[in-house]
């Protein structure tokens, strides 16, 4: 009876701790004390769990009330410190499911820069996804700052903020 209930009780703490463990990966959540108002934090999720050394796909995302104007490219910019890579073609923006294509993404290392350029306008009012698969994460974990800025086509050449993604490396 004794090694019965000690089995359950393990099992108990294993199901209930899986849950915890990938929801908190997944959007960013309750942040205290970020210097990101709450309005201005983005969505995202990090599929393989965010483990300092490891390999990741994290899924960027910007809701659709956010996207007021027709985007002609996405930059995004990470801290310094971030020391982790990414595979510039494994990269892809998707907009309700669909990926879309893309004329061009460079990514400026010294710069701590992604630009991605679609091969046509993403549509005002789209809820976005910008998908970087094949992402070495940092090698010491840590709390990162990828911030996106956008330029609609046809525009003044400057970037518009559109919020920050707070990602956490473990």
């Amino acid at each position: 009876m004794r090694r019965l209930l000690s089995a359950l009780a393990v099992t108990s703490c294993l199901v209930t701790g899986f849950p915890a463990l990938t929801w908190a990966q997944s959007l960013p959540g309750f942040t205290l004390f970020s210097g990101v108002k709450a309005e201005n934090q983005l969505p995202f999720r990090l599929d393989f769990g965010g483990q300092a050394n490891g390999w990741d796909r994290y899924i960027l995302r910007i809701p659709a009330q956010r996207m007021k104007l027709a985007v002609g490219q996405f930059a995004i910019t990470y801290p310094d410190y971030y020391k982790g890579t990414f595979d510039q073609k494994k990269i892809e923006v998707r907009v309700k499911g669909k990926a879309v294509p893309l004329s061009e993404v460079k990514w400026d290392k010294e710069g701590k820069l992604i630009n991605i350029f679609p091969q046509e306008p993403v549509p005002a009012g789209s809820a976005v996804e910008v998908v970087l698969s094949n992402v070495k994460n940092p090698s010491f974990g840590g709390v990162y700052y990828f911030n996106c800025q956008v330029l609609s086509p046809g525009d003044v050449p400057l970037l518009r903020y559109m919020g920050t993604w707070i990602l956490s490396i473990n």
